[in-house]
């Protein structure tokens, strides 16, 4: 499975980004989502959904961000509102099939 993920860039404080993630082929995915890794910091879960519709969302992240799926697409976007500056990340696609799966990171910048 390749993940290639788009829509990161610099945005102020406040300000809003939808990233998008699509996988390769047509195999049915049970979770995606994304993680982020802020400078000096490990890789933390940011949101998770399931084919079926679970979805898990880090306390710092909910209510500002909404993470959905295209089954049929096999794509998870995540779109991130009322962002912060401690939002800035290098942000990864995940996905797991049998195993985990990760896209090459978009850059998520969050100017105060």
């Amino acid at each position: 499975v390749q993940l290639q993920a788009s829509g990161g860039g610099l945005v102020q404080a406040g300000g809003s980004l939808r990233l998008s993630c699509a996988a390769s082929g047509s195999i049915s995915i049970n979770v995606m989502g994304w993680y982020r890794q802020a400078p000096g910091k490990e890789r933390e879960l940011v949101a998770t959904a399931t084919r079926g519709g679970n979805i898990k969302y880090s306390d710092s992240v909910k209510g500002r961000f909404t993470i959905s799926r295209d089954n049929a697409k096999n794509t998870v976007y995540l779109e991130m509102n009322s962002l912060k500056p401690e939002d800035t990340a290098i942000y990864y696609c995940y996905a797991f099939v049998y195993s985990a799966y990760w896209g090459q990171g978009t850059l998520v910048t969050v100017s105060s």
